[in-house]
């Protein structure tokens, strides 16, 4: 797994043995980023689930501030410490404005710089059991941004209608294929 896009493109992904977590394919990144397009450039992430941290370094190989990994996993939080390390050395810049907090996505304490994009990639089989409560947590740490943006991985036979938020796009189709779903908050 690398990153696909961006100043750090190629730069190989590290990922924690055994099947803890299901790495977003290069592929499906691809499409993410190319339909994010100019919203990348001098944004703020926050990237939970992180997994191996590919969505928040794909991020800022493209052109985002910096940002934020929540992973619950030791194993997989300590493989995001590796991969950024390795991707801000490409892209010459200090990792320390990066911040991994290993906790659980779903009540983990948001504060400090809002994101203007956050990438959700839960475990397909708590897809369902997350989302409310991740959704209701965005909209209340995120009152004062205008536009934030949730890009939310799912399996494609699932359908989210988060409360307060509507879907302005889906990348992906097809029975038990990872889909990606775009959300903003209903003004």
């Amino acid at each position: 797994m690398r990153i696909s896009g961006g100043i750090a493109r190629g730069i190989a992904l590290m990922v924690p043995k055994g099947d803890r977590v299901r790495p977003a394919t290069d592929g499906l990144r691809q499409a993410v980023f190319s339909s994010l397009g100019g919203r990348v450039e001098g944004a703020r992430f926050l990237d939970l689930f992180a997994g191996s941290g590919a969505y928040g370094l794909e991020a800022l190989s493209r052109g985002a501030a910096g940002g934020a990994f929540v992973e619950q996993n030791a194993k997989a939080a300590a493989c995001v410490r590796r991969n950024i390390v390795s991707v801000c050395k490409s892209l010459g810049r200090d990792p320390q404005d990066l911040v991994v907090s290993q906790a659980d996505a779903c009540t983990v304490p948001l504060s400090g710089d809002m994101p203007d994009l956050i990438f959700v990639d839960p475990p397909y089989d708590s897809v369902m059991e997350c989302a409310q409560p991740v959704f209701a947590r965005l909209a209340e740490a995120l009152p004062s941004r205008l536009d934030p943006l949730v890009v939310f991985e799912l399996p494609g036979e699932l359908d989210l209608a988060p409360g307060g938020w509507t879907l302005v796009k889906r990348l992906g189709k097809g029975q038990r294929q990872p889909t990606v779903c775009f959300f903003r908050r209903l003004i």
